[in-house]
């Protein structure tokens, strides 16, 4: 069996008393999911102590969110001297002149700063959402009670001034495109009125650490996408008739199929993949190709070219039509290579003018073969010991350029022989 990271997906449901069903999503590391489920526990606990805090402090339909547009120029100086290392990215998006809002959440003092999990407070259930629900890019948000503040104390104080802030309120500040304030404002008073209810469902992302993120809404009745409990589409017996009629072949099928081609081993690992099977066969049965030959044509040719000419657009079917033109031309197959080369270099070219380029002429096979004599009295042998193979292999070589696309070439050693 598999072992190690990514080898299992474990979808981890943590629910605590008086809590709810939390999802963490694809957990990769069976080893994680005590850590995760202990720290998600902690983070339900938490949750709610905050609700029993805040409905000790207000009713939830008493509650209400407040908020002002602020003018980033007030606060690029105390940004800038700030000594928390993420300022500088704060300060980058304040110089770009995005929207800066400030926010009264009442009745959160001390709740924002509150432990949640591992080095992240409540407000970190903020900023996450911030960043999957209204699109806006972390960093995004600082608080009143940020464990890292970069804003002065006398920022905060001209704040809560604009906003009328009592001193059991709490402020964010959050940032970002003009398009997204709008969603940003209603994430943070959907997050702050779930507070009133405990643990939301939810989906979330587990880290190795052990804490989490959130992912997104856990689904419910009403989910975001179909699922296995949208409504049956019916279909028509004929439809599924005309399907079945079309039921690709199963790989290993393939596989055994390519082995009594006798198509080499080291093709598979490109053929395969690249679904090449459908048009082979085609190509086989209704031109009669050898196997063997179309085997190795896609899986080394085609491989080669590909990968010379990565960025040339290569229409595959187009093999198909130039094994049905050599048929229709009477051509031997041994000129494919050629022509396919110069499919690449060409692709707007029809296979006349590629056998143009080439300087394809019709040869018939009875004039190649009445050149064999011709070349074997003009063999002169490089070296003192040698055999009748060189003879062969010169006569060949000489003969080759003119016999592809006229003469079997394999034919054509049996007659030099």
């Amino acid at each position: 069996m598999r072992t190690g990271i990514g080898a299992g997906r474990e979808d981890v449901n943590v629910s605590c008393r008086g809590g709810t069903r939390v999802e963490i999503k694809g957990v990769s590391r069976t080893r994680w999911i005590p850590e995760l489920s202990h720290n998600e526990a902690f983070r339900q606990w938490a949750l709610l102590h905050i609700r029993e805090i805040l409905l000790g402090r207000c009713k939830k339909e008493d509650w209400k969110m407040s908020h002002i547009e602020l003018d980033p120029d007030n606060f690029r100086d105390s940004v800038l001297a700030a000594e928390y290392p993420a300022s500088n990215e704060f300060a980058e998006r304040i110089l770009n002149r995005e929207k800066m809002y400030a926010v009264n959440l009442p009745y959160f003092k001390d709740l924002l700063s509150h432990f949640a999990q591992p080095e992240r407070p409540f407000y970190d259930e903020f900023t996450n959402r911030l960043k999957v629900v209204a699109c806006i890019e972390k960093p995004n948000m600082t608080s009143s009670e940020d464990l890292n503040p970069i804003f002065e104390e006398k920022n905060w104080n001209a704040i809560t001034k604009a906003l009328n802030a009592n001193a059991n309120d709490a402020q964010i500040v959050f940032w970002g495109p003009a398009e997204d304030i709008k969603t940003a404002l209603e994430v943070i008073e959907e997050r702050a009125l779930m507070a009133f209810d405990g643990v939301p469902n939810e989906t979330r992302k587990g880290f190795e650490d052990g804490t989490t993120i959130f992912e997104r809404v856990l689904p419910g009745a009403d989910r975001m996408y179909p699922d296995t409990d949208s409504v049956p589409i019916p279909l028509d017996d004929e439809h599924i008739d005309r399907l079945q009629k079309n039921v690709p072949v199963d790989w290993f099928e393939r596989y055994n199929q390519f082995a009594l081609w006798q198509i080499p081993e080291d093709t598979y690992r490109y053929l395969f993949p690249k679904n090449y099977y459908p048009l082979m066969k085609r190509i086989i049965n209704e031109l009669c190709v050898n196997p063997k030959f179309i085997g190795t044509f896609f899986g080394h040719r085609l491989k080669h070219l590909h990968g010379q000419h990565k960025t040339v657009p290569f229409a595959i079917d187009k093999i198909y039509d130039l094994f049905a033109f050599l048929k229709e031309k009477q051509l031997d197959i041994a000129i494919a290579p050629r022509i396919l080369k110069q499919m690449f270099l060409h692709p707007e070219m029809d296979f006349d003018s590629i056998l143009t380029v080439l300087k394809f002429k019709k040869i018939a096979k009875e004039d190649i073969i009445s050149r064999i004599k011709l070349l074997q009295d003009k063999f002169s042998p490089a070296r003192k010991n040698t055999d009748n193979q060189d003879k062969i292999n010169s006569i060949m070589g000489g003969l080759r350029a003119i016999s592809e696309g006229n003469v079997d070439l394999k034919e054509l050693v049996k007659e030099i022989n």
